[in-house]
C-alpha cells in the first residue's frame, strides 16, 4: 500500500468513518430494540440505568450523532490531507483505533453482535494499522505524538453526547 499517498490515505478516513457508521446507523434501533432487555440485563446494575437510556435511541438520531462528528471531521482532514497539519487528525484517529476494541469486547462481553463491529475489525482496523504505519514510517508523526493524541481524541466525547441528544430533540421516537 505504499502506492497510495498520504493525502489519499488520510482522505479514506472518511471514507471508512461512513462505511464504519453505516453499519451503525442501519442497525443501532432495530437491534437496540430487539435486544434491550437481554444487554440491561447483562451489564452491572449501576450501569443500567443510562444505558436503558441509551437503548432507546432510533437508527435516525444516532444518524444525527454521526452527522455533527462527521461535520467536524472534514476541516481537520482537509488539513492533514492537504496542509499536514496531522495532529488533531490524528486524534481522531487514535480514538477511532482504539474505538474498534470498546465493538470487540462488546460484542466479547455480550456474546452477540453489536452493531458496528463488523466493518470496525475489517474496515476501521486495517485502516488505522496503515495509517499509523504509513504516518510513522514516513517521518510525519512520532509514537510519542500519537500517544499523546489519545486524550486529545477524547475531547470528542462530548460532541458525540451532544450529537445523541440532538438527535433525540429534532428526531422523536
Amino acid at each position: 500500500m505504499d502506492n497510495i499517498s498520504i493525502s489519499s490515505l488520510v482522505w479514506l478516513f472518511l471514507v471508512a468513518f461512513v462505511i464504519h457508521d453505516m453499519e451503525e446507523i442501519i442497525w443501532v434501533g432495530p437491534w437496540a430494540k430487539r435486544n434491550r432487555q437481554k444487554v440491561v440485563a447483562a451489564v452491572p446494575a449501576r450501569m443500567k440505568r443510562s444505558l436503558t437510556q441509551m437503548l432507546n435511541i432510533t437508527s435516525s438520531q444516532f444518524a444525527v450523532a454521526v452527522l455533527l462528528e462527521f461535520i467536524v471531521f472534514v476541516p481537520f482532514t482537509l488539513m492533514a490531507a492537504e496542509q499536514g497539519g496531522f495532529f488533531v487528525f490524528l486524534s481522531f484517529n487514535t480514538l477511532f483505533f482504539v474505538h474498534v476494541f470498546t465493538h470487540v469486547a462488546q460484542s466479547l462481553y455480550l456474546k452477540m453482535y453489536t452493531p458496528g463491529v463488523i466493518t470496525a475489525v475489517l474496515i476501521v482496523l486495517p485502516y488505522s494499522l496503515l495509517l499509523f504505519k504509513r504516518l510513522l514510517s514516513e517521518n510525519l508523526v512520532t509514537w510519542g505524538e500519537i500517544l499523546l493524541s489519545l486524550p486529545v481524541g477524547l475531547l470528542v466525547l462530548p460532541l458525540v453526547l451532544a450529537g445523541h441528544e440532538l438527535g433525540k430533540r429534532l428526531v422523536k421516537s
